[in-house]
């Protein structure tokens, strides 16, 4: 019996070594944020009314007022989101989250709508809850259209 616990003691004590190290070795990595040259730029009228129907009256205070959510923004909406026609990924739908699964980012306007119809001169991503933030990028398909989402990382992996 003395021969047992030893030798149990000694086998949890390398399961949970293994377990921390396995564990260490899945994080993941990232680089800082790259932003392009474009982002020095001040928002544009469109960009502006992009976040204004999203914050409406909370835009100076959740935005506007912090220089780098202002640089994240124009990160996103300059050189990361592309709304783009691509038929060719239609065989492969099923593989994309639709743009109707997406609750709508209401937060801070309770009265937002979701689009009834797709129009690209009026489409506004910032009203759904898309994953603008995550780590990799992530396509999205657009209902009853060729058109998808694409939001490109804005981490580079090491």
């Amino acid at each position: 019996m003395k021969l047992k616990i030893p030798h149990l003691i000694l086998i949890l004590f390398v399961m949970l070594s293994c377990q921390a190290i396995a564990q260490k070795n899945h994080k993941l990595r990232t680089q800082p944020v790259q932003y392009q040259e474009n982002v020095e730029a001040p928002l544009t009228v469109k960009e502006l009314a992009l976040l204004r129907e999203v914050y409406q009256d909370k835009l100076e205070k959740y935005v506007l007022s912090n220089p780098q959510r202002v640089k994240d923004f124009k990160h996103l909406l300059r050189n990361r989101l592309i709304i783009k026609k691509m038929p060719q990924l239609n065989k492969e739908s099923d593989k994309f989250t639709l743009l109707s699964s997406i609750p709508l980012f209401n937060n801070y306007n309770t009265n937002l709508v979701r689009d009834e119809s797709f129009d690209i001169n009026t489409f506004n991503p910032l009203k759904y809850n898309l994953e603008f933030f995550r780590i990799g990028s992530i396509i999205y398909k657009i209902d009853n259209t060729d058109y998808f989402i694409v939001i490109e990382t804005q981490n580079l992996k090491q």
